[in-house]
């Protein structure tokens, strides 16, 4: 039943206060017509009694207090779901804006669904390929899991995550796999560059796109990324999917956040964001992962993977967002300024990054069994180059000894073929991990110590290494 109020008592931003309001609840969806008949659209924020707070999609000017009609329309914030979702554009509140067909709904879902119950999900343990080498290789994404990419203003983590939705598949599930891409408080320019970046590689066919620009109104914003999480629970839980959803820019969305908090007059906690920043970006994060069929043992065949892509201002990681974030999600991949100025796409710096998931998804029957012990072999001897480099600094380069140098040739060996990579450059796990044991043929084999004699006679035959000794005695006559 659809009940009509004209007593609004007071406008504030974006928000509306009406008296004398009888029956409304919690994230009721309202339609406001303005005096000259134009209609816009809300939902409840809180109810105290006859009091009803509104918050208006399309903000509140031209809302005039006496002649403003308000009607409640008894349900919430819903998404159109079907099949033909895949390959659309969407705005941040789930109405089409790519000139397509009109969708026919196979069913209409409340937009704000609920976290997964711990007990109903399964453990994630299947490798995503996503391309990268410093992610495959050394931060593995695992089906079901929450990675996220801390990055800063002015690094392209745009790039990085137009090209690991083109890139990203569950080997040997390519025919299933599905991107949800939530992109909030973009640019026209930047909107455009995702928009054609999957039309021209072919990958919008199986992308659902969801765009709020930086000029579409707040609420819209904090819509974002529950209908896309919408979207994509229907794809994987009820058509079978695997999905990837990558959300950019996260720090937008906490703004926005943030300044509907600040018109409620609410009391600000760290730096100005809400108290509930927590519990708010919790109810996102976990909407991801595996779930359990009715049957002991059983898994359902779809799953929900997220990438959410924050800007840490000033890099700050203790930052509320990235700090928040890191503690709900398990792991984080991070963008390093200084491997940007160096000319390194993409800019990520391994060492303080972290897939906690990595060793269930890696090894014998998911990638490959020397996986595992080369990811540590080329974390150690990346940050024993580090350490290299920073006693060069004090001491001179001249009282390095010879294996000093070698490691300070290896990171810069492993930056420049191992982290770098083009942008349409898409690496198999076998190629990443070929690159790998081609890189620790440059340090002795005495330092090679963190893998087993058998895979290094496998991967690295003793011929192999008989040359690389004959080649570095010649080297030092």
């Amino acid at each position: 039943m659809v009940t009509e109020y004209t007593t609004i008592n007071e406008i504030a931003g974006p928000l509306v206060l009406l008296n004398n309001v009888k029956h409304a609840t919690y994230e009721e969806l309202v339609e406001v017509e303005l005096p000259n008949g134009e209609q816009r659209r809300g939902k409840v924020l809180e109810v105290d009694h006859d009091k009803v707070l509104i918050q208006l999609f399309e903000g509140t000017r031209g809302v005039d207090v006496k002649e403003t009609k308000v009607r409640f329309l008894g349900k919430g914030l819903e998404l159109s779901v079907s099949p033909d979702i895949l390959g659309r554009i969407f705005n941040g509140l789930g109405t089409p804006i790519d000139d397509g067909p009109k969708i026919i709904p196979e069913k209409r879902l409340d937009i704000n669904g609920i976290p997964i119950n711990p007990y109903a999900r399964v453990y994630p343990e299947e490798f995503i390929q996503t391309g990268i080498s410093a992610i495959d290789g050394l931060n593995t994404l695992v089906r079901g899991q929450k990675l996220p990419i801390f990055s800063g203003f002015g690094l392209p983590h745009s790039e990085l995550a137009a090209q690991i939705a083109r890139q990203a598949t569950v080997p040997g599930s390519e025919s299933s796999f599905a991107i949800v891409f939530a992109a909030m408080g973009i640019t026209f320019e930047e909107a455009n560059y995702f928009i054609r970046d999957f039309q021209e590689t072919g990958a919008m066919e199986r992308v659902v796109l969801f765009i709020n620009l930086a000029n579409d109104p707040t609420v819209e914003r904090i819509a974002t990324p529950r209908a896309a999480l919408t979207a994509a629970e229907y794809l994987a839980f009820e058509r079978g999917m695997h999905v990837l959803v990558i959300m950019t820019d996260m720090t937008n969305y906490c703004e926005a956040l943030r300044e509907v908090s600040v018109a409620r007059k609410e009391i600000p906690g760290r730096r100005g964001y809400p108290g509930y920043l927590y519990t708010d970006l919790a109810t996102i994060y976990e909407r991801a992962g595996l779930l359990k069929g009715e049957k002991e043992g059983e898994v359902l065949e779809g799953s929900i993977t997220q990438i959410p892509i924050l800007s840490m201002p000033d890099d700050d990681k203790t930052h509320p967002i990235p700090d928040l974030t890191g503690y709900i999600t398990e792991g984080q991949i991070i963008l390093d300024r200084n491997l940007h100025h160096k000319g390194i796409y993409p800019p990520i710096d391994v060492l303080p990054s972290l897939s906690r998931l990595r060793d269930k998804g890696i090894g014998e029957g998911r990638t490959r069994e020397d996986h595992s012990e080369v990811a540590n072999q080329l974390f150690s001897s990346y940050a024993r180059s580090k350490e290299v480099e920073e006693l060069a600094v004090v001491l001179g380069e001249a009282a390095l000894t010879d294996t000093d140098k070698a490691f300070m040739a290896f990171g810069k060996s492993f930056e420049a073929k191992f982290v770098k990579q083009a942008l349409d450059e898409n690496r198999t796990i076998e190629e990443t991990l070929g690159i790998g044991w081609e890189l620790l043929k440059s340090i002795p084999e005495t330092e090679i110590k963190r893998i087993k004699d058998e895979y290094i006679e496998k991967y690295l035959p003793r011929k192999e290494r008989e040359n690389k000794e004959k080649s570095d005695d010649s080297s030092s006559l």
